[in-house]
């Protein structure tokens, strides 16, 4: 857009004085209609194109009647699935799996700042030097973090996680070469059956959409429990749902709500399945215990760099939770978990499920790895010469592999 960043911000200051006397009174139409006119009308705009006039109408637009500001434009396109904002100055995006800088900046810190107290005022939460980071989500779905320029160092700082308007399926991944087709479909088995599966991954790796996707094919007439430390998962065929989201606790320190108060809450309900968005600390006993008390076909994810460090940091979560041997600590994830997905990102930035391994047992020391799929590059996702070992589940709903 020419580079000249200072013009979209004089037209911004301009438009801001006009509208504000009449802000209550003039519709968004007659809003837009007057930063137009005013485009079109001055003269260092001359040597725009009309496409880029039409990009600066859009800007200021947006700073002066939307919520998000200058980032509205970001929230709005489809391409874009993060918006991190770094300080005022710096404002980086996702698009299509590839990180760009936007060339725009917030001309003030106060001006970042407002936009974060206006999403912190929508989701009933407040940010300030007490209570300096604030974890939400927007009317959309958006995940939201935003951290205080009081521990940020470079400013305030706001990350805005998008998720895909359009529900991603198994045959989309399919096409994406996530996953192979036979991958699929033996996946789509397991869940009928009931199998507790978890899925493990980096941050961005697409655990959250997979575990979007193995939810479809949960049996409809089941009843599912849904818990989330953020509300994420899109899960929209089960009529039989329930929805639970942990709460923060307020200025007081009163009120909060953990995944683990929702994890037991759960079990009170009647569940034919229960699914925690996420693991991340002590809660996880509580689920892995919910696993091994009746509740077939759990699902979950975690944070892990391969099936093996999964594991690893799942004892350790476990510890947080109660001072039990290790063996015993094994012993009840190797009972729990039936499956373990591992989802990864490449080089070229697409996404890929990149082991599927199945929890054989606990031998007294370890937990038994028995690996069914494997990616490998130009080959994709190959089955392996291994068999499922535990198949009890898929005898009882006559399933056949």
């Amino acid at each position: 857009m020419n580079g000249n960043k200072i013009a979209f911000h004089e037209i911004t200051n301009e438009m801001r004085e006009k509208i504000s006397i009449n802000a209550g009174e003039i519709t968004d139409d007659e809003a837009l209609l007057m930063i137009e006119n005013h485009v079109l009308e001055t003269g260092k705009f001359s040597l725009y194109s009309v496409h880029e006039k039409s990009e600066i109408i859009k800007r200021v637009f947006c700073a002066l009647r939307k919520d998000l500001d200058i980032l509205q434009q970001y929230a709005d396109d489809d391409e874009i699935s993060e918006i991190m904002v770094n300080g005022k100055d710096d404002i980086f995006l996702e698009r299509r799996g590839k990180i760009e800088k936007a060339n725009v900046f917030f001309e003030k810190t106060e001006d970042l700042e407002e936009v974060i107290r206006r999403i912190c005022a929508k989701v009933h939460r407040e940010i300030n030097e007490l209570n300096p980071i604030v974890d939400a989500r927007l009317a959309n779905g958006s995940r939201v973090n935003a951290v205080y320029k009081n521990i940020a160092i470079n400013g305030p700082i706001l990350t805005i996680r998008k998720f895909p308007k359009k529900e991603i399926t198994m045959e989309m991944l399919i096409t994406n070469e996530t996953i192979s087709d036979e991958a699929a479909d033996f996946m789509r088995k397991l869940i009928v059956a009931g199998y507790n599966i978890f899925v493990s991954g980096g941050t961005s790796s697409g655990k959250t959409t997979f575990l979007n996707v193995l939810s479809a094919y949960i049996p409809k007439e089941e009843r599912v429990i849904v818990i989330e430390d953020s509300a994420e998962l899109q899960i929209n065929e089960i009529r039989n749902i329930v929805r639970l989201e942990c709460r923060n606790a307020n200025v007081q320190g009163k009120g909060k709500v953990d995944m683990k108060q929702l994890i037991k809450t759960s079990l009170r309900m009647r569940p034919d399945r229960i699914i925690v968005g996420e693991v991340r600390g002590e809660e996880v006993l509580d689920m892995i215990q919910a696993m091994n008390t009746g509740h077939d076909g759990s699902l979950s994810t975690g944070h892990g760099n391969s099936i093996e460090g999964m594991l690893r940091r799942l004892e350790s979560m476990f510890l947080q939770a109660a001072d039990f041997p290790i063996e015993a600590i094994r012993s009840q994830i190797a009972e729990g978990i039936d499956i373990i997905v591992h989802m990864g990102r490449l080089s070229d930035k697409s996404r890929k499920v990149l082991e599927i391994a199945e929890i054989r047992g606990f031998d007294g020391s370890n937990i038994l790895i028995n690996q069914l799929f494997k990616y490998k590059i130009n080959k994709g996702l190959v089955r392996s010469e291994n068999e499922l070992f535990n198949i009890e589940k898929l005898e009882l709903k006559r399933i056949d592999l």
